[in-house]
């Protein structure tokens, strides 16, 4: 049996109600035992907002988070809603580090209201890095969705940051993180397709010297190291093959834009490179449809079967 502890995300999102369904739908499951980390309060109000009420008395609840009255407001964007997603998600990750857990799935979070309430925060990769006490750059983000896994160099931060950060070194990094993932999801020898930076990856040096210098001597030790590696080449052309296991994305869109567009709403979230394992989903708090009982709980299962070793992708 797999023990999963589970956070609520932001309170004020759909996470407490994707919580609570995913959990209806696991049921009898009987490989899989999950422990949700939130405030009482919020799964309350959740429960109530999608007729769930009958299922609390059954949830493995640990409270954490605490989220003040006066900022429980569906669909608000607040500094108290961030730090609860922090606090509950902490939570987890320590309760896990402990020997308590074998991993730890993450509902989803709104970067906005983590960053009013002042933490420093680029992710949940971010997040799992300081808890672990290792550097934030040794923790990578692989989306898993639409038949792709696409593990990623470098995450939120703006194009002309992250291009400042992409090194060998880290590429190399990413894409063993990346090896890591796929064989914990059952892929032993991943056949890997490595993304240029620039479009053509340069097509030599023709749109500039980035690919050269950095991504093809990643590509030189990866092989060196006795890997089945293509690339680099451009992201277009790899993606149109449709023939890799793990894709390495140089940056948050080249990876991004294909998951989503194939997974809609059902991509996994998975932040590896530590002693740690969490996923998450692959979409937002949606806060304009929160507290309406619409969402839809696919892409956290998805995230708790994947950790459970239910599924592949």
């Amino acid at each position: 049996m797999r023990r999963i502890a589970l956070s609520l995300g932001d309170p004020n999102g759909i996470g407490p109600e994707i919580v609570l369904k995913a959990l209806e739908a696991l049921q009898g499951e009987d490989r899989l035992r999950v422990t949700v980390f939130g405030a009482p309060a919020v799964l309350e109000r959740a429960a109530a907002a999608t007729g769930l009420q009958a299922l609390l008395p059954r949830v493995d609840l640990r409270p954490a988070g605490e989220l003040p009255v006066t900022s429980a407001r569906w669909g608000e964007v607040n500094a108290d809603a961030g730090a609860s997603a922090i606090a509950s998600a902490t939570a987890a990750l320590q309760a896990c580090r402990a020997g308590e857990f074998d991993a730890v799935v993450a509902g989803p979070h709104h970067e906005t209201a983590i960053a009013q309430a002042g933490i420093p925060f680029s992710g949940y990769p971010s997040l799992v890095a300081r808890v672990c006490g290792q550097p934030e750059g040794s923790v990578f983000l692989l989306l898993v969705g639409g038949g792709l896994r696409i593990v990623h160099v470098t995450l939120h931060e703006s194009v002309a940051t992250a291009l400042a950060r992409i090194t060998p070194e880290l590429i190399v990094a990413a894409t063993q993180a990346g090896v890591r993932g796929c064989r914990m999801l059952g892929v032993a020898q991943p056949r890997i397709a490595l993304f240029g930076i620039n479009p053509h990856a340069s097509e030599g040096t023709l749109f500039g010297p980035e690919d050269e210098q950095r991504v093809v001597p990643a590509a030189r030790q990866l092989r060196a190291q006795g890997l089945d590696l293509t690339g680099p080449q451009g992201a277009d052309v790899l993606l149109a093959g449709r023939s890799h296991d793990l894709y390495v994305a140089m940056l948050h869109d080249q990876g991004h834009i294909p998951v989503k567009l194939l997974a809609p709403q059902a991509a996994s979230a998975i932040s590896i490179g530590a002693d740690v394992l969490l996923a998450s989903t692959g979409h937002g708090s949606a806060m304009d449809i929160a507290g309406t009982g619409t969402a839809r709980p696919d892409a956290l299962l998805r995230s708790l079967r994947l950790l459970a070793g239910l599924s592949r992708d």
